[in-house]
């Protein structure tokens, strides 16, 4: 017997809650012009829990919200010099598989009061037998120095760091492409934060 939405846990979102260019960052709406004040990268990658396939069961329709500074390492909200073209926030979901993905500004570093901060993206997942939303950060390929001084990477033991950086791919289409997938349960289950 399937289960039924009495017997799961939601939320469940509908596919049309989404336009088909939420997941990309670079532009400020559907009709605007991408920014051109950085280079453009994909972000993918799978949303998994454990399961009998020893790379985890695929989480099916999950929703994954997406934000992080311009390619200076400004904050639209933040900062009134940060790139206008760039949006900055974006939204997916998962599919059959599990895969997402985002087109995005390979993100800069930045200061803000916690230290000095790496080139980053902040990502929340939602769905389907999660009981609130997780919040992890993907760390983008940077010096060792500037990774070795961010105070989120740094308070993590280091055999957890690895879990939390972006692993580059193949180019496609002429744009870098990396990969970050998330674990939500298990062996390799990536690093989540309080909000």
């Amino acid at each position: 017997m399937l289960p039924t939405s009495q017997q799961t846990i939601g939320p469940f979102f509908p596919k049309g809650y989404f336009a088909a260019t939420d997941n990309d960052l670079t532009r400020v709406s559907p009709d605007a012009a991408p920014s051109t004040a950085g280079q453009v990268v994909l972000l993918r990658g799978t949303v998994s829990r454990p399961g009998t396939d020893p790379a985890g069961t695929p989480c099916i329709n999950a929703i994954l919200e997406c934000w992080q500074a311009d390619a200076a390492g400004r904050f639209a909200a933040q900062d009134p010099a940060a790139d206008p073209a760039f949006l900055g926030w974006g939204r997916t979901f998962t599919d059959a598989e599990g895969h997402f993905e985002f087109r995005t500004l390979l993100p800069g570093g930045f200061t803000d009061p916690l230290g000095t901060r790496a080139p980053h993206a902040n990502l929340t997942v939602m769905g389907a037998g999660l009981m609130h939303r997780v919040l992890t950060t993907v760390f983008f390929p940077a010096p060792p120095s500037a990774l070795a001084a961010d105070p989120v990477l740094h308070a993590l033991p280091q055999a957890l760091r690895p879990l939390l950086m972006a692993r580059e791919e193949a180019p496609e289409g002429g744009l870098r492409v990396f990969r970050f997938d998330i674990r939500l349960r298990g062996d390799g289950e990536t690093p989540f934060f309080d909000l």
